[in-house]
């Protein structure tokens, strides 16, 4: 088993720094476009201070220089602390629209969870130009290598998906989308499940196919008006609520009143449909974006009583036996 410790500290540096927060009014240009060029450079750069692990050591399939801005797809493993039984991994994915990264909504994260005894892995999955299925082809990747390498990182094989906004909707789909491996693939880590143990999805329960007149899809016509899909196909692939089966893992799902509750809703009740067991936080309080809620966020934004999901949630992941 390799000491994994150095990461768990360098952690502790980046979340004390807040190097990764940037507050919400620098996330644009002057023009009003997205800064992305700065908001990456800031995750690039705290990545670029841990022992990262490549979730494909000899390239991942699809992945080239076409934007210098993204790395390899890789995750940061850091341990669980305060145990000193095996214990599950969770797998943090941070939002940004599937565009940029929120950094708060990774590093905190993992933090939090690894002082509340998890082991987690940050994941850096990859974003446009890339597509949706590319970003899902890696948080997989993660969900077989933990597994796969599990003797190394000193855990169970028991995998928790957790993300935010677009890293929620993510998470809800590698929950309602996987396989149990291929035995006889040449590589040990495509032999391992897909399937996670248990979904956690911050503010990323986006029903916009159960959802008719969601945020984005046109009620009325063919027209697909949802930036995270190119066709009715893809909208229907990515639309959680209506891919949950009998084999789904239980969900946590939190948000915020301003995202419209009706998302949480849509899912909750295809979950229900199934008796795929879940619970569910929505808070009258607050906006998008609040990752733990507790100052440490883009927003600057201290809720005492919207924070209180992370404790809740981390009860939540033990009774799942993560």
């Amino acid at each position: 088993m390799t000491d994994w410790q150095g990461n768990y500290e360098i952690l502790q540096q980046v979340c004390a720094e807040k190097s990764v927060i940037r507050h919400v009014s620098k996330h644009r240009k002057p023009d009003g476009a997205i800064d992305r060029e700065g908001n990456l450079k800031l995750w690039n750069d705290a990545v670029a201070r841990f022992r990262v692990t490549l979730l494909w050591e000899e390239g991942a399939p699809g992945y080239d220089d076409r934007d210098p801005l993204q790395p390899p797809p890789s995750l940061i493993f850091v341990p669980a602390q305060g145990t000193g039984e095996k214990r599950g991994t969770v797998i943090v994915a941070c939002g940004g629209g599937f565009e940029t990264r929120t950094g708060c909504e990774g590093f905190h994260v993992a933090e939090y969870f690894a002082n509340a005894g998890f082991n987690t892995a940050i994941l850096t999955y990859r974003l446009k130009p890339y597509s949706r299925w590319d970003a899902m082809a890696d948080m997989q990747r993660c969900i077989r290598l933990l597994r796969a390498r599990k003797e190394e990182f000193g855990v169970t094989d028991k995998v928790a998906a957790m993300g935010f906004s677009a890293g929620g909707m993510l998470s809800a789909n590698c929950a309602t989308h996987f396989d149990p491996g291929d035995p006889a693939s040449p590589d040990p880590i495509q032999r391992e499940s897909s399937r996670p143990d248990a979904a956690v999805l911050g503010y990323g329960a986006f029903a916009f196919a159960g959802l008719p007149g969601g945020f984005f899809v046109d009620p009325f016509g063919e027209r697909i008006m949802n930036p995270y899909v190119a066709n009715k196909e893809e909208l229907i692939y990515f639309a959680p609520e209506v891919n949950v089966t009998r084999a789904t893992p239980p969900f946590f799902i939190w948000q915020t009143n301003s995202d419209d509750p009706r998302h949480s809703f849509t899912l909750g009740q295809a979950l229900t449909a199934v008796g795929i067991p879940f619970e569910m936080h929505l808070f009258p309080e607050g906006v998008h974006g609040l990752a733990l809620a507790d100052g440490n966020n883009d927003l600057s934004s201290d809720l005492p009583h919207v924070a209180r999901w992370a404790s809740l949630c981390a009860e939540w992941l033990t009774q799942q036996g993560i």
